[in-house]
């Protein structure tokens, strides 16, 4: 019995259940992504197509899909890019497609946090099948956005405007700077390992540079702190990482009113 015929019952069951579900492609091969919208719109989902990682993130801003199909090489910004960009405002669930069948693709996917990684060429039974299963895991939880203004009363971080205040001074940063920053308000209280730094702000491939973490980190202290060399946010926490450490005036974490 085929692998197609063997699953017909759960595939009708499927288009019942999961009708309702939003799936966005970013793919740049039209033919297959014409194949995957066709077999997808089959099973009952509503699915929106992007042919670079620009236009796919505008789609997944615009229409806050349930779960995002990536495929890693694109033109104009490729996978590995548009899944940070994605991290930092959803825990969308995202099934990553490379033509490399290569392990340290994989695991350079999956490391990253992707929620599944398949290889081309696949089989379409088995997407399908991957697809349903990583909507029954998230529980549908669509495109929830994370908060994005930090606010203690002393320093405020808006995420999406990327405005920094000390007080009522304005600070600037850098680009990296502030991704850095932004890597530690989305983790209050939690310790970072230089590795995990490294992989979120500068990208995997710098996960041995572990002297840009403790020269940048020193930069934002001299920003943020009042007293750098006694800092109160950003602390060390020794042969591990650092951790953010919110303070108490009236720390907490609010998303922005619609």
């Amino acid at each position: 019995m085929s692998l197609l015929k063997g699953t017909e019952g759960l595939m009708l069951e499927r288009r019942a259940r999961d009708h309702e579900a939003k799936i966005l492609i970013m793919e740049d091969d039209p033919a297959l992504a014409r194949l995957l919208g066709l077999n997808l719109e089959g099973e009952g989902y509503t699915v929106h197509s992007a042919g670079d990682g620009i236009e796919g993130l505008r789609l997944a801003f615009e229409e806050k899909p349930d779960l995002v199909v990536l495929d890693i090489m694109m033109p104009v910004m490729d996978g590995w890019g548009v899944y940070r960009r994605l991290r930092e405002v959803s825990d969308v669930p995202i099934l990553m497609l490379t033509c490399h069948s290569d392990l340290q693709d994989k695991v350079r996917g999956l490391s990253m946090g992707a929620d599944d990684y398949l290889p081309k060429p696949f089989d379409m039974e088995e997407l399908l099948l991957r697809i349903e299963a990583l909507l029954r895991r998230s529980r549908w939880r669509p495109y929830v956005a994370k908060p994005t203004t930090f606010d203690d009363g002393n320093l405020l971080v808006n995420l999406e405007t990327r405005e920094v205040r000390r007080g009522m001074e304005r600070v600037e940063l850098t680009p990296t700077e502030f991704r850095l920053l932004a890597c530690f308000i989305r983790n209050p209280g939690r310790v970072l390992s230089k590795e995990h730094l490294l992989s979120q702000v500068w990208g995997p491939e710098y996960v041995e540079s572990l002297h840009y973490v403790k020269v940048y980190v020193r930069h934002l202290r001299r920003k943020i702190e009042h007293a750098p060399t006694h800092p109160r946010y950003i602390l060390t926490e020794r042969g591990v990482g650092y951790r953010f450490a919110p303070q108490a005036v009236s720390d907490r974490f609010s998303a922005p009113v619609a």
